[in-house]
């Protein structure tokens, strides 16, 4: 598996697992994949990766998105990150998220940030291999299809970046 920039080129790739993660029911509160352009717009120019098979086929993807436009944050970003059904449990996930946390702090992200529903315990597991904590449940935070989900809210303080 090769890490590589996520680029407009992929997004046919991206958005069909983004699509596959939405059709799980656990992946996001989103019922549909967005178009490039409102997608792109969402997320930080810097910080998104694919995934690329030795087929060249994109296998994962992951990315970051601001969680506030105040300056003050500017170092908090929250993970985005989906691996395409026929690619799950083979340590695509793991390499996308370690890939991601170098770019990050790269860029001087100091703390990364991760809501996950809380029934995706492979999602949980995947952030706390990476060293990322549990800080907190949100409870009945919003509803999906109809149905109120909890939430685990989970983050990772840089080691070199910021105030350690």
């Amino acid at each position: 598996m090769k890490l590589q920039p996520l680029t407009a080129v992929h997004w046919p790739s991206v958005r069909a697992i983004y699509e596959q993660g939405i059709a799980s029911g656990n992946a996001t509160f989103e019922t549909q994949a967005p178009e490039w352009e409102s997608w792109d717009r969402a997320h930080l120019a810097h910080s998104r990766l694919v995934a690329v098979d030795a087929t060249g086929t994109v296998q994962g993807w992951a990315a970051l998105s601001p969680v506030s436009s105040r300056c003050v944050y500017g170092g908090v970003a929250e993970v985005s990150i989906y691996i395409a059904a026929g690619a799950r449990g083979q340590g695509v996930g793991r390499q996308l998220l370690q890939g991601l946390i170098a770019e990050s702090e790269a860029q001087g992200i100091w703390t990364l940030q991760a809501s996950t529903f809380e029934e995706n315990a492979a999602s949980i597991g995947l952030h706390t291999r990476a060293g990322f904590r549990v800080i907190g449940h949100r409870e009945r935070i919003g509803q999906h299809h109809g149905i109120w989900r909890n939430t685990v809210q989970m983050e990772r303080r840089s080691s070199i970046v910021g105030a350690v």
